[in-house]
């Protein structure tokens, strides 16, 4: 078995990933003969195969000296690169060998940045008084989507961003933002999907350009890119009059239209919106191919959120550093300190307030360094919750928190609900994904009343709370599984036809009475929570806690939890900074222990079906397995990670198959990761990333087939013994274990072994 000894948590600026790209960043700077990484082609059929291992023979260029000085105003990339790599841990500590490999990137990265201003110094974005062109965007998308270098494509969104602020206005490099990222608003507004399915906008092509249905369908399949298939009709079509240009204002507020569209006719009335817009493009650019990418809900080109927030950071640091200056000649070079400080910023800030016009606007009129100060916790903004390292045993628990006080928890079988009590009485609920749940659970909004306002010894203004949602039986006391939770309706929910009641298990306050509390000690939260909120039967209660260090009365309490119907045990630090409350963290100081999956790799996993296999025997006429994947946060890719067909009743292979029938396309995204020479690599059927399955697995190894974590490994990782849980509907696509999530996973249990 390959062991792979890593010196820091596995991120994507980890040493190997250098050496996987320094190909790429020597031919960015047109340094060498670079051999270019396999980099897949959306016109072509299959997608990528994995990329080559680093190289680790003793000839190796990337093994250079950790002790080699290099002065960062004229070093190449290929001695930044190295540098960078050469960390050990035998050398460094884990906080340090982070802190320097951030700061290696940094610079490297301020390097490219120059490079591509460089490139395009002559080129103006904006001419005086006009708007800007959708075309200059679609070709920032062009561009980035024939670049391989995470850097690199980093370096080109933030000189773009940085353009929009020098030469448009910041309202503007909000919408840039948004269409970047292909949404129209933060996750809590409502009404504001697109992801169009491919029937309407294949239909929507063909009376656009004047092609028939069927050539459409031939393009598409051979092509497997609705996106390219619009840009190919659109320049073959020959125009008398041309159009006023799209501009990037009239498409998002297009988009936005197409979006909160419904009702009667609304299908005519997106298609006549989607046709004025592809009327529009320009047969010269690639307009037609990121519009119809855009509606599918899916760029494709490799852009991961992580790093639009790092170009963010990057432009507001460029940018405030040229206002600071009297003259171009006199602009002083920027500290990759400054810029590692500034991405750290600008990530706190959105876990906190997940909102890039909030973010953006406060960057701009109060200073990216002080963003900090100007976003704090607001009830109606759901922030991003804090998440737990799963662990496998008590013993385990006991070593990460030696010589320090902790907490246990009832770990409850529900939903995650975040409660916001406004300032105005109104209240809200919010999943984990930040989806309003307000609607769907009008019950909810009674049950926070009745623990807020229960008592007449306090006042409760305003109040963010994290608790867990779960089917409860009332008349006999009991907790219910999550199964029973997931049939209750999700839209137009009347509370006097609801016959699965919920019983609300807070377990953490966050905000309380116009003050933020995540910076205070759990202990210091949780007093504030027991002191001003009263427990109601059966409908509002505190989750079941116990704090002790004796591995017996663990073991008994973690028994318990389960025999009371609960997962097992949620164990966090709680006193100190370690004890802090932090947004979108998956956490060393909060650690989940599961009862069943103690004997596996600690935890279960989320992943994303995209693929189906035909039932045989009893199972014909619905699906009879199904292909999971993981999310690569960075590239935005899903990758294989195994082939499921045991845990399902009969009932449930019947309900996914009403339910991914739908769903089912033509063609593979060009964006799933698969393995094209195996026949278990390659389903029935295809599926639209619209679902998540909860499974267990034995153990992980290195697989030639499957491809999760395949860009840190060469092989990837598949699950051995995978069995189906449940469906996680309270999950979006992307909250799916992530492929780093499962190199973690793969890495401790090799360790172990």
């Amino acid at each position: 078995m390959l062991l792979v000894k890593r010196v820091a948590p596995f991120r994507i600026h980890h040493p190997f990933y250098f050496m996987a790209q320094q190909q790429n960043i020597l031919r960015f700077f047109g340094g060498g003969k670079p051999v270019p990484a396999p980099k897949r082609k959306l016109s072509d059929q299959s997608p990528v195969e994995t990329r080559p291992p680093p190289s680790s023979s003793p000839s190796s260029p990337i093994k250079s000296s950790k002790k080699l000085k290099i002065n960062p105003d004229n070093a190449s990339a290929t001695a930044l690169e190295d540098d960078a790599s050469s960390l050990k841990d035998s050398d460094l500590s884990e906080g340090e060998v982070s802190t320097k490999d951030n700061l290696k990137e940094a610079d490297v990265l301020i390097k490219l940045t120059e490079k591509v201003k460089a490139e395009h110094a002559t080129e103006k974005l904006v001419n005086e008084g006009a708007a800007l062109a959708y075309s200059k965007v679609s070709n920032v998308f062009e561009r980035v989507e024939s670049e391989s270098s995470r850097l690199a494509i980093t370096a080109i969104v933030s000189e773009f961003f940085l353009e929009v602020l020098q030469q448009s206005t910041v309202d503007m490099l909000v919408k840039v933002v948004y269409l970047f990222i292909n949404r129209l608003g933060p996750d809590y507004e409502p009404d504001l999907e697109l992801g169009l399915g491919e029937t309407l906008l294949i239909k929507t092509i063909s009376e656009c350009y004047g092609r028939p249905l069927s050539k459409i369908r031939a393009d598409y399949k051979e092509t497997g890119d609705l996106g390219i298939v619009a840009q190919k009709s659109r320049s073959g079509q020959p125009t008398m009059f041309r159009p006023a240009r799209l501009d990037v204002e009239g498409v998002f507020n297009t988009l936005t239209s197409i979006a909160k569209t419904n009702g009667k006719d609304s299908q005519t009335k997106k298609i006549n919106l989607i046709n004025r817009m592809l009327t529009a493009c320009d047969p010269k650019t690639s307009e037609a191919k990121f519009l119809i990418r855009s509606l599918e809900g899916k760029l494709r080109i490799g852009l991961a959120e992580k790093t639009i927030q790092i170009a963010i950071a990057q432009a507001f640091v460029n940018f405030e550093s040229d206002c600071k200056s009297e003259s171009k000649s006199l602009k002083k070079k920027i500290n990759p300190q400054t810029l590692t400080k500034a991405e750290d910023i600008v990530r706190e800030a959105f876990s906190q307030v997940p909102n890039y016009e909030m973010l953006i606007h406060n960057a701009y009129d109060h200073g990216v360094m002080n963003l900090l100060e100007h976003s704090q916790l607001t009830p109606g903004v759901p922030l991003k919750p804090m998440l737990a390292k799963p662990t496998k045993s008590i013993t385990e628990v006991l070593d990460r928190f030696q010589g320090e006080e902790f907490t246990c928890e009832y770990k409850y079988d529900g939903e995650r609900a975040q409660v916001h009590l406004l300032p105005n009485g109104e209240v809200r609920i919010y999943s984990r994904n930040s989806e309003d749940m307000s609607q769907r659970y009008p019950d909810l909004i009674s049950i926070v009343q009745a623990g807020v306002f229960g008592s007449q010894n306090r006042k409760v203004t305003s109040m963010i709370m994290d608790c867990e949602a779960v089917a409860y039986d009332r008349k006999n006391d009991k907790i219910l599984p999550f199964q029973v939770l997931s049939t209750r309706k999700r839209k137009s929910v009347d509370e006097n036809d609801i016959t699965v009641q919920i019983c609300l298990f807070a377990f953490d306050l966050l905000y309380f009475n116009e003050e933020s509390l995540i910076t205070k000690s759990l202990a210091e939260r949780r007093k504030v929570l027991f002191d001003n909120f009263t427990p109601v039967e059966g409908k509002f209660r505190f989750a079941t806690q116990k704090n002790s260090s004796n591995l017996d009365e663990l073991q008994q309490f973690l028994d318990q939890s389960v025999k009371d119907s609960c997962e097992g045990l949620m164990v966090k630090m709680l006193n100190g900074s370690d004890s802090f409350y932090e947004p979108s963290k998956r956490s060393r100081n909060w650690l989940k222990l599961k009862k069943d999956y103690l004997a596996g790799v600690g935890d279960s996993l989320d992943l994303v079906v995209i693929g189906g296999y035909t039932g045989r025997g009893k199972r014909t006429g619905a699906y009879g397995g199904f292909l999971l994947a993981s999310y690569n946060q960075d590239t935005g890719e899903y990758e294989t990670a195994c082939k499921v067909g045991t845990g399902f009743k009969d009932e449930d292979l019947s309900n996914l198959y009403q339910k991914l029938h739908h769903t089912e396309i033509l063609q593979p995204k060009t964006y799933y990761v698969y393995d094209t020479t195996n026949s278990n690599a390659v389903p029935d059927v295809w599926f639209e990333p619209t679902m998540l399955f909860e499974v267990l697995t034995a153990d992980l190894s290195l697989s030639p087939i499957y491809k999760a974590a395949h860009l840190e490994y060469g092989k990837g990782i598949s699950l051995r013994f995978p069995r189906f849980i449940r469906i996680r509907d309270d999950k979006g696509i992307e909250d799916a274990t992530s492929s780093t999530e499962i190199a973690e996973f793969y890495e401790r249990q090799a360790n172990v072994n």
